[in-house]
């Protein structure tokens, strides 16, 4: 793990800066008579005082009547007389802050504004050039009640007095700027980009910070001090850029539109530190809104202070109150994450056991599920095992019976058959020595062995003679 922060400066960072502590210097023309005549702007020098000199005379011209001295009075032509006028108006009346309505406004092409401020009783004409009316966050509507800075002059072709506005103000809370910020906030929103659904979640180890900002700013030295601090091993990528001004928000878009293209950061910090509405308002223009959300890699957006909310915050994956705070976000606390890494093996036992618990806990249950159904399904198959068992039972008990009975009658009558019950009778059968009958009394020759069986045994005997019997007559 390094110990120092790797830092590069990507792309052009351009000097100068935001007026986090600074300011734009205000840099006025040269004195110029403008006028909304056709929609351009017209200049002449500055007249010398009128009182100062003589208007001359036409040679021949008679003097008119009634003069006290009769000498030849001064004649003054239409131009040397709105060239006094307006040197008079302009010489005799300091700036000053004009209260009142917009009457009509109109923008021409070349950004020139031209507009009437009007009350319940009267109207005035005034015009903005192009470089005071590009620092408006947007046209005021008619009927809005603003305030104009600027000088009276007078348009000498016409002869009608105007004021040239300098700078322009809705009256109420925050005026134009809170309006030019609504207008955009909906239209964004109407197309999906406020949609909290695609924000991406800030990675929590990222090896690569991209950062977008000036790098002259406080808001630079306060993240590189953060990510130092926090996470020494990260590597930041500056893309500079101005951070306030006119044009400021195209190069804001810029610089982060390079950062992505390089492929470098894992995540980017844009942002700056804090300032005045008018300073921060970059960051609630459209060409940023735009780049940031169609930025691929997660954006962190730290514009001014916790309580400023720009478009970019809205729009941003995650929005941080301060730039120190993005850095914060951004990556983790080497502290914390040695303290995490000293308590990981004990956090991984007690894991271990509380995982190996659950999953005994789970197989048991799914036992007992498994036994639960299992004595369901056989509940039914047993019932019907016991019904059939005894069913068969009694069927075994009847064949028995029946079979016993028929077995019976068969006995009787094998026994009246059997020659053993005739022997009961008083009967004996008489064998030779080789178990063959001896019928007839041929059988029995003098002194011949002969065996009798009778009804519980067998005797030995031997034959002393035999006669036939005579047969019946």
């Amino acid at each position: 793990m390094s110990d120092e922060l790797s830092l590069d400066l990507f792309g052009e960072g351009e000097e100068g800066e935001e007026g986090e502590e600074g300011e734009e210097g205000d840099q006025r023309e040269d004195d110029r008579d403008w006028t909304a005549d056709g929609g351009e702007a017209r200049a002449s020098a500055r007249p010398e005082d009128p009182r100062s000199r003589v208007a001359p005379s036409a040679p021949g011209t008679p003097s008119p009547a009634g003069t006290p001295d009769g000498s030849r009075p001064k004649v003054w032509s239409v131009s040397q007389v709105n060239r006094a006028v307006r040197g008079l108006l302009e010489s005799s009346v300091e700036s000053l802050w004009v209260g009142g309505e917009i009457g009509t406004w109109t923008r021409s092409r070349a950004g020139h504004c031209y507009f009437t401020l009007k009350d319940d009783r009267a109207q005035l004409r005034a015009v903005m050039f192009a470089r005071e009316a590009d620092l408006l966050p947007t046209d005021p509507d008619e009927g809005m009640k603003v305030r104009v800075l600027g000088e009276l002059t007078l348009y000498e072709a016409r002869g009608e007095y105007q004021l040239v506005g300098r700078r322009l103000e809705a009256e109420g809370a925050e005026g134009l700027w809170r309006k030019a910020f609504e207008e955009l906030r909906r239209r964004l929103e109407a197309e999906g980009l406020l949609d909290p659904g695609r924000k991406r979640p800030i990675p929590r180890y990222p090896r690569v910070v991209g950062v977008v900002t000036s790098p002259t700013g406080a808001a630079f030295r306060d993240i590189t001090s953060v990510l130092a601090r926090r996470a020494p091993w990260v590597r930041v990528v500056l893309s500079g850029t101005r951070v306030q001004g006119d044009g400021a928000s195209a190069d804001i878009a810029a610089a982060l539109r390079r950062l992505v293209a390089s492929g470098l950061p894992d995540v980017v910090i844009v942002g700056r530190g804090g300032g005045s509405l008018e300073d921060l308002w970059a960051f609630n223009e459209e060409p940023v809104a735009r780049a940031v959300a169609e930025s691929p890699i997660p954006i962190v957006s730290a514009v001014g202070h916790e309580v400023d909310v720009t478009i970019a915050d809205l729009v941003a994956d995650a929005r941080a109150p301060t730039p120190s705070a993005a850095a914060e976000t951004v990556v983790p606390d080497a502290a914390a994450l040695r303290a995490q890494l000293r308590r990981t093996p004990e956090r991984l036992g007690r894991g271990l056991r509380r995982a190996a618990t659950r999953r005994r806990a789970a197989v048991s249950e799914r036992l007992a599920r498994l036994l639960r159904s299992i004595e369901r399904r056989l509940a039914p198959v047993r019932q019907a095992a016991d019904i059939g068992s005894e069913r068969l039972e009694r069927r075994i008990r009847g064949l028995r019976a029946e079979r016993r009975e028929r077995l019976h009658g068969l006995s009787g009558r094998l026994q009246a058959l059997s020659p053993l019950a005739t022997l009961s009778r008083g009967y004996s059968v008489a064998r030779d020595a080789k178990g063959r009958v001896l019928r007839v009394v041929d059988d029995f020759e003098k002194e011949t062995r002969f065996y009798l069986r009778v009804t519980d045994g067998i005797v030995e005997a031997e034959s002393l003679g035999a006669s036939a019997l005579e047969p019946d007559p």
